[in-house]
């Protein structure tokens, strides 16, 4: 088999709200195809680092940006990047299911029509493929232009999922996707996540340690805006180099 590529890479990040330095000097390559999990305690700089990955925090005006982050080697923070480009490349799935006060197919179509496209056939072909890929097509094919607000919390994050590969990305951030689910949903989010990463790079934000040892390739584990330890997820879990980390995964701490 062929080494996996990098696709996306933090070089001595460092992020700022306003004077809390939130991230400090983080490196960090995440390769295609691969599942990703950030583990660590509550307020570690997970989601901040997650969100500096698809520049979801150029919208807090108080934010500051330090060091680099490569996309196929092209940092997304050069000034001539278009922004809107590199979200639409690197998609990103919230803690809580947000679909929006419309159909299940406009859900779906919303990111299509935002880029410009406007081919009847071509949106509802994506719609399908999307609704497929996120391993709900079965349960709403036959009510496609009811409200997504009347799907179960898990399927509304299933129809987020869909909604975030309508426009075809190349990398899926998931901040906490599963952690406002019931188990059995929860499960079902878990198989999708090892479904996709066969055409998807995905980097996932967890506090469950056991999602992050069932789902993930590879774990790095944050701990107060620092990367502490990253592996691949097996060998972390088992065998951490560094004490900090097995503190951790061990609950004496976190």
């Amino acid at each position: 088999m062929s080494e996996p590529s990098k696709k996306i890479s933090s070089i001595h990040l460092n992020f700022y709200y306003g004077k809390f330095h939130a991230l400090h000097d983080i490196t960090l390559d995440v390769y295609e195809k691969q599942v990703t999990a950030l583990i660590g305690p509550s307020g570690c700089g997970k989601s901040t680092f997650l969100r500096c990955l698809n520049r979801m925090n150029d919208l807090i005006p108080i934010s500051k940006v330090e060091g680099k982050i490569l996309l196929d080697n092209e940092d997304i923070y050069n000034p001539k990047i278009d922004v809107v480009l590199i979200r639409r490349r690197i998609g990103m799935v919230f803690q809580k299911p947000n679909p929006f006060p419309k159909s299940i197919f406009e859900n779906v179509a919303y990111g299509m029509r935002v880029n410009g496209i406007r081919d009847k056939s071509l949106i509802a072909e994506r719609v399908e493929t999307s609704l497929k890929n996120s391993a709900l097509w079965d349960e709403v094919k036959d009510r496609l232009h009811e409200s997504a607000l009347g799907l179960s919390g898990g399927q509304q994050q299933r129809l987020c999922i869909a909604r975030a590969l309508s426009v075809d990305p190349e990398i899926l951030l998931m901040d906490e996707p599963a952690s406002a689910l019931d188990p059995i949903a929860t499960q079902k989010i878990e198989e999708l996540i090892r479904q996709l990463k066969e055409s998807f790079t995905i980097i996932i934000v967890t506090h469950n340690m056991q999602q992050a040892a069932r789902v993930s390739d590879v774990t790095a584990f944050f701990y107060m805006g620092k990367l502490i330890e990253m592996n691949n997820t097996d060998t972390l879990f088992t065998r951490p180099e560094l004490q900090q980390t097995e503190d951790y995964i061990t609950g004496r701490f976190g």
